[in-house]
This record gives structure tokens, sequence and C-alpha cells, in this order.
């Protein structure tokens, strides 16, 4: 099974201008916790993403305003993988590096949808290696970048 099979096509996305709280309000009416930021609007190249976890401990942990910019906030360092790629080595990456949600590119970059655990949950053929990856997600433990998508 490849990822493109599972994944949540054309997700929406903001760009590195836009003002947080915007983000956020995207978050709550598209039911998610991770928006990519991308370069621009028409070429959806991915740049980096903006996580509630992001909000929550770099705007209001740290008492700042949410009228920043999300380039202030966003995480830059983002595991991708292919639209091609086998949800297998999908889902090994997100048990590696213990990430709820990969964002899946295209060969230029530019994000064509997004491979969350849920959607592993549901859609994953082999029920014992989602239960495992699953497993090394939620596992507690210091992530190398100390961000989680």
């Amino acid at each position: 099974m490849k990822a493109q099979e599972i994944m949540t096509r054309d997700p929406a996305c903001v760009t590195p201008d836009t003002n947080v709280r915007e983000a956020v309000q995207l978050m709550q009416k598209e039911d998610v916790g991770l928006i990519p930021v991308v370069e621009s609007e028409s070429s959806r190249r991915l740049v980096g993403v903006i996580t509630d976890r992001d909000v929550a401990i770099r705007v209001v942990g740290d008492g700042r305003p949410a009228d920043g910019q999300v380039r202030e906030f966003m995480s830059e360092s983002v595991h991708t993988a292919k639209e091609d790629e086998d949800v297998d080595a999908v889902m090994r990456l997100m048990g590696n590096e213990q990430i709820r949600r990969v964002p899946i590119v295209d060969e230029r970059g530019g994000i064509v949808g997004i491979v969350s655990q849920a959607d592993v949950a549901r859609e994953g053929a082999d029920a014992e290696r989602v239960d495992r990856t699953l497993e090394k997600i939620s596992k507690p433990g210091s992530q190398a970048s100390g961000r989680k998508q």
C-alpha cells in the first residue's frame, strides 16, 4: 500500500506571513493539529509546519501575543515522505521520529497530502505493525529535534 492511498489530500495551508491567530482558526475549522506552511499559495512548496503544540508552547507557554506571524513559531525541520512511498516506510518514519503526522510531498517539494496517526490506524494493513508504530510514536522520551509534528 502506498502513502497516496491513505493520505488526506490537499490539506489547507498557510504561508510564513500568515497571522498565528488565523492559522489557529484554520486548525479549528479543519479540525486538525498541524497546518503545512508553504512558500506561497501558488507553489505550495513546503517550508515548515505549525502545530497546535507549537502554538501552545511557543505562544501561550511563552506568554507571547497571538498576533505574530507563523514564521516566528513554526517548525522548519520537517520529516516528509513521497506519495509513492510504501505505508510501511511512512510508519517506520513515524515510529523512529515519534511524529504523529507526516506531510506528503511531490517531486518539487510541494505539499500534496498528510498521513496522520489516525490514517495509519484506520488503513494500516498489518494490525500488529500498526500497534508497534503507534506504541513507538507515543513512547515517552526526548526527540532529537525536541519538536513533535
